[in-house]
């Protein structure tokens, strides 16, 4: 497999604590890399330091065999990666629009352009009729797809998802599943940190487990449904 992202013995230190401990993993296009573990496992870290939030202490992250690690998040955004965090970063006092606009205005494409690439985005997240409104004014779910369609805007070849299905009613949860299948249909790598295991194993062609900043179990998810060591980090000895 041609890795598109991958990461080589990957440690991150806060004091004391090891949040990762040498993570190794890889992804190709097309796949998506489901990452599971209990609060505390290293997963948002882990993403953080892929995309430049953190530096990592020691190892490496690479992006199409290219070394990014310890650049800026905007530098490594350049490469072809977008994320969505736990709680929506929206742009709270901004139109649906303005908030789709702003990661591609440095493209060199005309306004009415982008305006249109926006708009089909909102389609497609069925949002478009609330293209207008102020993005303060959505449900948490409705942001939370929002985020998604600003971090698709500029077409990512590597999608970074952190539990986007969190506090989501069960309808919307649906429709976000079914986008996630679309984007990785696309050829994109899509990397899903989620508690909600039935979303894993359902979106997931490979599946890693983190537990205390390590990867205790990497595979298939049959593989990882029945790990002796992923149910005692879930449920204990």
């Amino acid at each position: 497999m041609s890795s598109a992202i991958e990461t080589r013995d990957l440690t991150k230190r806060f004091g004391g604590l090891v949040a990762l401990d040498g993570v190794n993993l890889q992804a190709g296009a097309g796949e998506t890399l489901g990452i599971i573990g209990v609060n505390g496992a290293g997963k948002t870290t882990l993403m953080n330091c892929i995309c430049g939030l953190y530096r990592p202490d020691s190892g490496d992250v690479f992006v199409g065999g290219e070394r990014v690690t310890g650049r800026p998040p905007h530098v490594i955004a350049h490469h072809g990666i977008g994320r969505t965090f736990q709680v929506p970063r929206v742009f709270r006092k901004m139109s649906l629009i303005d908030n789709l606009l702003v990661p591609v205005l440095d493209r060199a494409a005309s306004d009415s352009e982008l305006v249109g690439r926006a708009e089909a985005m909102l389609e497609r997240m069925q949002l478009i009729e609330l293209r207008h409104n102020y993005a303060e004014e959505l449900s948490g779910g409705q942001q939370k797809l929002l985020e998604m369609a600003r971090m698709l805007m500029p077409d990512p070849a590597i999608v970074m998802l952190d539990e986007p299905f969190a506090g989501v009613h069960p309808v919307l949860c649906k429709f976000m599943i079914e986008r996630i299948e679309e984007t990785a249909r696309a050829g994109k790598v899509v990397l899903l940190i989620s508690h909600d295991l039935t979303s894993i194993y359902r979106l997931s062609s490979r599946v890693v487990a983190l537990n205390q900043g390590r990867i205790i179990a990497e595979g298939g998810v049959d593989d990882i449904r029945g790990n002796p060591a992923v149910i005692e980090a879930y449920l204990g000895t």
